[in-house]
């Protein structure tokens, strides 16, 4: 019977369920303070008031009442749209992580006997791609009897490395990952 009564005291008019709506924030009837310092949702303070007082305002303005600084004493709590404002948190997360990918990672591939011809278009792509802002994995794959030229793939990098000096810097040096040598470029 008691689970029922906390149950329906944390029904709003609307039916939806207020009570604690995040494990960091408490809202409505989960804030457990007596006295609670309040803040209108205009930013105004309204004073120290018991929480229940602070409640019959947050619902006479159809808004939730949201403990801010459960640490202070007493604690503050803020009149707000709770939905409202936990989507305009989601939504600023989402932007922040679409900005946070500035690099993106191209591969090519290459062969140690790679014709003068073709090496020109896999190098006029890497421009293009350096160009575009993404990181660029260049690799010389060797199968075979090819393992015995691995300086020959090296010098083939250090090439290219040198060709878009002016549009890419070296991040990682040729390195031997197995049967491939692989280098890193960024832009500048």
């Amino acid at each position: 019977m008691k689970s029922l009564i906390s149950f329906m005291r944390s029904v709003n008019k609307g039916g939806r369920v207020i009570a604690k709506k995040n494990d960091d924030v408490r809202v409505n009837q989960s804030i457990r303070a007596k006295t609670v310092r309040l803040i209108s949702a205009k930013g105004e303070q309204l004073g120290i008031l018991s929480t229940m007082d602070a409640l019959e305002t947050a619902k006479e303005g159809g808004m939730d009442l949201v403990e801010v600084a459960p640490n202070s004493d007493p604690p503050v709590c803020r009149i707000m749209d709770y939905g409202k404002y936990k989507y305009q948190t989601s939504k600023k997360g989402q932007v922040s992580r679409k900005k946070g990918k500035a690099f993106q990672v191209k591969e090519i591939k290459l062969r140690p006997q790679t014709e003068e011809h073709d090496l020109g278009f896999k190098i006029k792509n890497l421009k293009k791609f350096l160009m575009k802002k993404a990181r660029v994995k260049v690799s010389v794959i060797f199968r075979g009897r090819e393992m015995a030229y691995m300086d020959a793939g090296k010098e083939l990098l250090n090439r290219i490395a040198e060709e878009v000096i002016e549009v890419g810097s070296v991040e990682q040096p040729p390195t031997r990952e197995g049967w491939r040598l692989t280098m890193v470029i960024i832009p500048k």
